[in-house]
């Protein structure tokens, strides 16, 4: 297990999960590569997306889990390698139930054999869970609570708590709502001493988290393009490893053995990943400017990363704000062989005629036009893009409405297609859920209260 602070001039950071719902198979090879490599190391799980917090929230109120729902399958491979060779596990898997996913970490923690394992939970993301949090955001976003008020309001913490974390000695770190470059950032600060005005060596951290937040989007998962931009063995597509050196050096790679690429190309695509203003990428930690950034290849799947600037950190904290939305319905039928294209739409004109009033409607016929069409199934502009008869088309309707029972109402339609035509349809799937919709508010950040917890996973798990 890991000592209170590190000392070296070399830390690695390996990325385990890129998003909610990333393969699982793929933190193995990298927690393997760390453990080799035998410097100091972190492999971190970021699986927050925008909305992914406020389906965990709708989840726990339900009396479902709030957090990520494949934690076991994430961590089981890489746990006890972790834990024994003292590579720091961090990850925002604990979305709206940190407390509930330190659990379950510790019990594998005990599973695993290492019932001492320390684990950390940190808090303070989640604006609606005290009347203190609540009334932060009332004061500063009053428009928050319009419409019935948020499902969910968590602010973007920043590196600071899980430094903090870090410190007491934690070998796993669970979060909920952190900024993403945040969750690579805290372990360099930690390793390597950062002052919290170190704002070059900050946005060199920062810069690093962002290279890897999204895992084999850097290690060409996202870029492949065949025939244009061809990337060996995507199939096995490496996660991908940063090394970096106290002065802020760079070194992106991926663990040797696994498939895609790291270059100049990969690693500057993810560069501009999600950057609106290269001049100021703004996280809680420091104000990241890329424009002096120089990406050279230095070997084989090797590619240095130099020249990050930073500038002080912002006076406010991002808080993303969820509210329930109106509900989305989808239904798909298809149909084969002769004739199927003139059936095909012929389907969507009895849907269109048949759905109920109130709801907003678009129809696709994928496999032919489903990027390109008008939202009623036409294609104009684009002739000869649809063969004259194609030995297959599937049918698509979705539909928006105020109210579920309304998008039932609407979908129950291509399932009626079975016997009331046209002839053939077959294979429908069909499914309605809610959407929800997300804002923006901005609140001091000397007014949000993070809170560090770190016990020992024998009396977490209890």
């Amino acid at each position: 297990m890991s000592e209170g602070r590190p000392s070296a001039d070399l830390f690695l950071l390996g990325c385990g999960a890129g998003f909610s719902g990333d393969r699982t198979d793929a933190a193995l090879p990298v927690a393997e590569h760390l453990a080799r490599a035998g410097a100091p190391a972190a492999v971190v799980f970021e699986v927050l997306a925008e909305r992914t917090l406020a389906l965990a929230e709708l989840s726990r109120r339900s009396g479902g889990v709030g957090f990520e729902p494949r934690l076991r399958a994430y961590l089981e491979p890489v746990l006890g390698l972790c834990l024994q060779r003292g590579i720091r596990v961090i990850g925002n898997f604990g979305a709206a139930d940190p407390e509930g996913a330190a659990r379950v970490v510790a019990q594998m923690a005990c599973v695993s054999g290492w019932p001492g394992a320390r684990i950390a939970v940190v808090e303070g993301d989640d604006l609606l869970a005290d009347e203190a949090g609540r009334a932060l955001l009332a004061r500063h976003a009053p428009e928050a609570f319009a419409a019935g008020g948020p499902v969910a309001a968590h602010a973007y913490l920043g590196a600071g708590p899980l430094v903090e974390a870090l410190r007491a000695g934690a070998d796993v770190v669970v979060t909920g709502r952190v900024a993403d470059p945040s969750l690579f950032l805290a372990p360099l600060v930690h390793a390597f001493g950062w002052s919290e005005d170190a704002w070059d060596a900050l946005a060199a951290g920062a810069l690093a988290g962002h290279l890897l937040e999204c895992a084999a989007q850097v290690t060409g998962g996202y870029f492949a393009d065949p025939g244009m931009l061809d990337v060996p063995d995507l199939h096995a597509v490496g996660f991908p490893v940063a090394e970096v050196t106290r002065e802020g050096h760079i070194t992106v790679t991926k663990p040797p053995g696994t498939g895609g690429r790291v270059d100049r190309d990969t690693v500057r695509q993810q560069l501009l990943y999600e950057v609106h203003d290269p001049a100021a990428y703004v996280t809680p930690d420091v104000v990241l400017d890329l424009t002096q950034v120089e990406v050279r290849e230095s070997g084989p799947d090797r590619v240095e990363v130099t020249g990050a600037r930073g500038r002080p950190r912002p006076d406010r904290l991002k808080v993303l704000v969820c509210h329930e939305g109106d509900w989305l319905g989808e239904g798909e039928i298809t149909y084969a062989g002769p004739n199927a294209l003139a059936r095909a739409r012929l389907a969507l004109d009895v849907l269109r005629r048949r759905l109920p009033a109130g709801v907003r409607a678009r129809f696709d016929l994928l496999a032919c036009s489903a990027v390109f069409a008008a939202e009623d199934g036409s294609l104009p502009g684009l002739p000869g893009l649809v063969p004259d008869d194609p030995p297959e088309v599937r049918a698509r309707l979705a539909v928006s409405a105020p109210t579920r029972a309304l998008a039932q109402a609407a979908v129950d339609e291509v399932l009626a297609l079975y016997t009331c035509g046209p002839a053939a349809g077959g294979g429908v799937r069909t499914s309605v859920r809610m959407r929800v919709h997300t804002r923006e508010a901005f609140v001091p950040r000397e007014a949000v209260r993070t809170r560090v917890r770190v016990v020992e996973a024998r009396h977490a798990a209890e």
